[in-house]
């Protein structure tokens, strides 16, 4: 008897995952509960549990593909116990590559589990698919003399087929060859789908200003533990209080004002942007945001959904090495902060040419909740803070 499981609701209305990587093979005994994949959605990096216990008999997927929830997952056969009975009954059974069965000892076949049986595993070229091994064979491929694309470096099965394929012809339009054909798929997805539903549905518009950052660095030196975004996050979150606009969205003919930011940090992680967020960031001294920050993009980093959604964006793209950027709204919020790196610029102060911090700042905002006049005074609010840290945290 065997009992197959299938992706199960990932809830938050996500029909498909992205098949990361096998936590078993099949032939391994795995527990109740046991971690057997991880997938990828379009919020996280999750690991997935077996509602069975048993004995793996087959993995259904490959890594680097789509498994859509109600498809079947793994396979999972009779007890472990049970299957070894069998081969008691039966004989020698099946035998791994390497050791042989041991000695008859009063009339009986003992079977014994070799140790390091997982050092075994991991000395094989890193392909833990039966599909993607028996592919191998059939096409006369060496899996050692592949390097894989999967996670860790494991072979998939794309790689294999890579291996045997021609060389392609060319791209019929540009002429050119084809280097690689990367699926649009798990995050890359979903930030595409973000990202265009913004362009489409959202009349933004842009406007900046160069602000002297001089005293700000200058204070983020004097001040242990407390790092510029946190700082800058703190304007923001000031200056949304005094432009609601700002902090909203639009639901159909209504624009919803929030009572309150939970502040996002656009952050660039292995698998792509991600935004994770601060609940809450308007509760929070500049001191109290900063290990926040540090915490959620740490996390975000790692796989993490965001804990709750944003009201509004901060953008560092200066740690790039850019000066500006026109960033696009993180649908549904209304607008998007971005920061450029700060460098030494010479400018203008009491009539005289002297060298100074200078920073970008550029706000990107929806104009159906808002003109340039109220864009323009937030952007100016923010802008006039970093110039003068001092006396803006002692007015909050």
């Amino acid at each position: 008897m065997s009992d197959t499981f299938t992706l199960p609701d990932l809830g938050e209305g996500l029909t498909e995952a992205q098949l990361v990587r096998w936590l078993v093979a099949v032939g391994d005994t795995i527990a109740v509960d046991a971690p057997v994949a991880e997938v990828e959605t379009a919020k996280a990096m999750v690991e997935v549990p077996s509602p069975y216990g048993g004995v793996v008999t087959e993995l259904h997927g490959e890594p680097g593909g789509t498994v859509q929830v109600g498809e079947p997952l793994i396979t999972v056969g009779r007890p472990a116990a049970a299957t070894y009975a069998e081969e008691e009954r039966a004989g020698s059974g099946n035998v791994l590559i390497g050791y042989g069965t041991s000695a008859q000892t009063n009339g009986r076949r003992r079977r014994r589990r070799p140790a390091g049986l997982r050092t075994v595993v991991l000395d094989r070229p890193r392909t833990q698919s039966p599909i993607v091994r028996k592919l191998a064979r059939e096409r006369g491929v060496d899996l050692t003399g592949i390097t894989g694309t999967g996670t860790d470096g494991l072979i998939t099965r794309t790689d294999v087929e890579r291996a045997t394929a021609p060389r392609p012809d060319g791209d019929d339009r540009t002429g050119l060859g084809i280097r690689e054909r990367v699926p649009l798929r798990g995050m890359r997805k979903a930030i595409a789908t973000t990202l265009s539903r913004s362009r489409r549905e959202i009349p933004e518009a842009t406007t900046w200003v160069d602000a002297d950052a001089t005293a700000l660095v200058e204070l983020r030196e004097s001040l242990s533990g407390t790092g510029l975004l946190a700082l800058v996050a703190r304007f923001v979150v000031a200056g949304l209080a005094r432009f609601p606009d700002l902090n909203a969205r639009v639901d159909d003919d209504e624009i919803v004002q929030f009572d309150g930011v939970n502040l996002g940090i656009a952050t660039q992680a292995e698998r792509g942007l991600v935004v994770p967020v601060v609940r809450r960031a308007d509760r929070l001294s500049a001191r109290e945001l900063d290990p926040e920050i540090r915490r959620v993009v740490s996390t975000a980093r790692d796989g993490a959904a965001p804990e709750a959604p944003g009201t509004f964006t901060l953008n560092n793209y200066g740690v790039f090495g850019v000066d500006g950027s026109a960033a696009i709204i993180n649908h549904p919020e209304v607008a998007i902060l971005g920061m450029g790196r700060i460098v030494p610029k010479p400018w203008v102060v009491d009539g005289q040419i002297v060298p100074r911090r200078m920073t970008q700042l550029s706000l990107v905002f929806d104009h159906r909740v808002c003109d340039g006049g109220t864009a323009a005074g937030f952007l100016r609010f923010v802008a006039d803070a970093v110039e003068n840290p001092l006396s803006a945290l002692a007015d909050l």
